[in-house]
């Protein structure tokens, strides 16, 4: 791939010929893809924050049910939208935010809009959906991880007088924090990367990253430039990801 970034493009020869950086100069001088890219880093930083918050208490909860029953039932639950594929899981999400689909068609019925508001092809659909995505790997990470720590270190911080929200912010949280790190990751990768949910319900409105890729690669066919693309979105990701690695690592001690 790296090769084929620095090749020539030729619309009348597929083959990769010649050593050139115009594919660089143009990403990089174009404000177009370097929106494209800020905006793919916005979505997958927001997306992981917002899985992060809601991950936690979930996970918090579901490791704390003393039922086998019932916790194998609630991460069942939990795992049940990831046995769909992301398109059908897209399509869905399309039905429930387009300008005469449910929601909006509840929110007319309640009086609460006076038109539809738009939803579909919007970054706040793209959140929303991606978020639906990644939601359950954050919760299952988390999961384990308060299950291993157990309940003998918040019980002994209660007993010396601390209150529960502060055992659990004071102690478990910060035990927990690896796993935190890696569940946090997991949904960043994932986020930058994304392609179908982008595609389906971000439209041709708002584009990322990944499906710029697919477009330059399937659509134009100047597979330099997508390959410069997919270099430089491989690249935010990696040096992103060593970066919080590093920073986890000098903080707590551990990757």
């Amino acid at each position: 791939m790296a090769r084929t970034s620095v090749a020539h493009f030729d619309a009348a020869s597929p083959d990769l010929v010649g050593f050139t950086l115009e594919n660089y100069a143009r990403f990089f001088g174009e404000p177009f893809y370097l929106m494209i890219l800020a905006r793919t880093l916005v979505v997958a930083l927001s997306c992981t924050a917002i899985c992060l918050v809601l991950g936690v208490p979930a996970a918090f909860v579901i490791s704390r049910v003393e039922s086998r029953a019932l916790k194998t039932v609630l991460i069942l639950a939990t795992i049940i939208p990831l046995l769909m594929g992301n398109a059908v899981r897209a399509a869905g999400w399309m039905v429930l935010l387009a300008d005469k689909g449910l929601i909006n068609s509840a929110l007319l019925s309640a009086g609460l809009i006076a038109e539809p508001v738009r939803i579909l092809y919007t970054g706040s659909a793209v959140v929303i959906g991606l978020i639906a995505v990644l939601l359950p790997f954050m919760v299952i990470s988390l999961e384990s991880v308060f299950e291993n720590i157990g309940t003998a270190y918040e019980e002994a911080a209660q007993t010396m007088g601390a209150p529960p929200w502060t055992a659990f912010f004071r102690v478990t949280l910060p035990l927990a924090m690896p796993g935190i790190f890696s569940g946090c990751l997991l949904c960043f990768v994932l986020a930058m990367n994304a392609y179908a949910t982008p595609v389906l319900i971000g439209g041709p409105s708002f584009q990322m990253m990944a499906p710029k890729v697919f477009e330059q690669a399937i659509k134009v066919y100047n597979w330099p430039f997508a390959a410069t693309i997919a270099l430089v979105l491989m690249a935010v990701t990696l040096v992103l990801s060593v970066a919080s690695s590093l920073a986890l690592q000098k903080r707590y001690g551990v990757l």
